[in-house]
């Protein structure tokens, strides 16, 4: 066998062998998206069967064992606040984001930038509190809100989860505005700019995946919060989506499945793509974020 045949059976091995990993990888990516998407499927299956469907245990629950159905889903919008409960959220959601950056983007620069012996100690100081327990700060601040008049109103939600998102938001934003270099910072102060100028003009736009991942974390975790939903607003037309959908779907032991599942997917859906449309400023956000000085 000469040199040159000798070369092009390695060659071809490394060709098989080449192939076959891509293959096994695909086909693992494959499954661990199935199996990723599967509740989400599940729940998407579910809002539009039938009640014959899907009481029936002998039926396979990811496929339509009777023909679909769009009663639930249109009882969702017909019979419950819905669109209410979804608009509340998002004035809710909105207020606390900017609310979370107007805070939290000061003090993150503050505490990063500044050089203040006190940085380190008020930067784990603000983090610590995010680890309290909300079961623990319901009782203190459900006194702020009685004091403030705002007992049984979606405001009481703009003033009480910037206390969960702040904290984070300037853990973040520090790790994030410790990784831009001073020196262009230092340049634009040497071209005129004051230090709020520099800040806006040269620190904000290098900052844009810190802020989305901000804004994101932020928005997700009000549109998701249960506990002091539940403790501070009872009336149904101040709920937010995630009390307002159990408390009106979840009757004692009757459960609306169809209806709970089509608006969990009615939720997420536009909250998955906006994140999947900013998910690489999200990542580069957070993975910055958690870079050490």
């Amino acid at each position: 066998m000469t040199t040159a045949e000798e070369a092009g059976r390695l060659r071809q091995r490394y060709a098989r062998r080449h192939v076959l990993a891509r293959v096994g990888l695909y086909l693992t990516a494959i499954v661990a998206a199935l199996i990723c998407a599967a509740p989400f499927l599940w729940s998407l299956i579910t809002a539009f069967k039938q009640n014959r469907d899907l009481y029936n245990p002998q039926n396979n629950p990811f496929v339509f064992n009777r023909p679909p159905t769009s009663d639930h889903v249109g009882y969702l919008f017909t019979d419950t606040e819905f669109l209410t409960f979804v608009a509340n959220t998002l004035l809710v959601g909105v207020l606390v984001v900017l609310i979370t950056l107007a805070l939290g983007l000061p003090a993150a620069y503050a505490l990063a930038r500044l050089d203040r012996p006190w940085s380190g100690p008020m930067a784990i100081g603000i983090f610590l509190v995010y680890l309290v327990p909300p079961s623990l700060l319901f009782l203190a601040l459900s006194r702020i809100v009685v004091a403030v008049g705002l007992q049984d109103s979606t405001w009481s939600l703009v003033l009480i989860y910037p206390t969960i998102t702040i904290p984070v938001s300037v853990w973040l934003l520090m790790g994030f505005l410790k990784n831009i270099p001073k020196d262009i910072e230092e340049q634009a102060m040497v071209d005129g700019y004051s230090r709020v100028g520099a800040f806006v003009r040269a620190v904000l736009p290098l900052a844009y995946p810190g802020i989305i991942a901000v804004v994101v974390f932020a928005f997700t975790l009000t549109a998701s919060e249960f506990i002091y939903a539940l403790a501070f607003v009872a009336p149904t037309d101040q709920m937010s989506v995630s009390i307002g959908v159990p408390t009106q779907l979840v009757r004692g032991d009757v459960f609306f499945w169809q209806s709970l599942q089509g608006a969990t997917v009615l939720v997420a859906v536009p909250i998955a793509l906006v994140f999947t449309w900013f998910l690489d400023r999200f990542v580069a956000g957070f993975t910055m974020g958690a870079v050490k000085e």
